[in-house]
This record gives structure tokens, C-alpha cells and sequence, in this order.
């Protein structure tokens, strides 16, 4: 390979690197807007007595079906997750929003107003879980054990 191909090599990687280090720099300063323009409602989420309630009550309802429901703080974004299923709470510019998940993709959003009671949003939660706990219980009596054979 002579000097000259060896340069444009070179001078071809450079560019190539160029361009995906724009693209990273106009993503994350679009990520960075985002995230101050939910700040206000990251914090309500934070401190507010909302996610402490709801926190509360899924850990309640959880137990009630036998279900261990996960709480999880991720940066400003709350999430309650079990079987399979996901609750987040994630803050926007425009307030907070609930979206349920399940095998991580998105089933349903919803707007949220921190200043209600979660109640309606946890029983529609828990409403899920024992859907799934229900079908999961189906499967697992329709499994054939075979008999040992002596």
C-alpha cells in the first residue's frame, strides 16, 4: 500500500468520525433540553407525595395477589415492574406521563396529575398483574408432569 492510499485511508476514517461525532453531540443536546425542560416536574415527581403513595400501594397490592412488585428509581423516571410487566413514570416538558409496558414494549400511555390520588392508576396496574398471574397460573396447571416410571 503506497504512502498516498494510506492518506486517504486516513483522511476517510477522520471524516467518517467527524460525522458520527455530530450526530452524538446534536443527540445529546437535544437529550440535555429535554431533561431541563422536565426538571420541574422530575422534582414534583421526586419529592411530591405522589410516587411515595404510589410506591406504597403497589407494595401493598402486590402483596395482597402474591406479587412482588420491584420499585426502581432510574435517574427522574420511576418504575414498578412485575412479571413481566412495567409501570413507568417518567416526566416530560409538558408534565408527568404513565406508560405500561410489557416485554418492553410500550401497551398504553397516559397522562398523569400528581395532584390526584395514584389509586385509579394502581388498581389499573395491579389490574394487569393479576391478568398475567392468572394466565401464567393457567399455563403452568396445563404443563403434563410425566409420571415416574418404576
Amino acid at each position: 500500500m503506497s504512502f498516498l492510499d494510506n492518506l486517504e485511508n486516513n483522511l476517510k476514517a477522520l471524516e467518517g468520525r467527524e460525522q458520527g461525532s455530530m450526530d452524538d453531540h446534536r443527540r445529546r443536546d437535544s437529550e440535555r433540553k429535554e431533561a431541563v425542560a422536565a426538571g420541574p416536574w422530575a422534582d414534583k415527581l421526586k419529592r411530591g407525595t405522589f410516587a411515595a403513595t404510589m410506591m406504597q400501594l403497589a407494595t401493598r397490592s402486590g402483596f395482597a395477589i402474591r406479587t412482588k412488585v420491584n420499585l426502581l428509581w432510574m435517574n427522574s423516571t420511576l418504575r414498578l415492574e412485575a412479571r413481566g410487566h412495567k409501570l413507568e413514570l417518567r416526566p416530560t416538558a409538558s408534565g408527568v406521563v404513565a406508560v405500561f409496558l410489557y416485554n418492553n414494549e410500550e401497551t398504553a400511555r397516559e397522562d398523569v396529575d400528581l395532584d390526584a390520588s395514584p389509586e385509579p392508576l394502581n388498581e389499573r396496574f395491579m389490574a394487569i398483574l393479576k391478568a398475567q398471574k392468572t394466565a401464567d397460573e393457567e399455563a403452568a396447571a396445563a404443563l403434563v408432569i410425566p409420571d415416574d416410571e418404576e
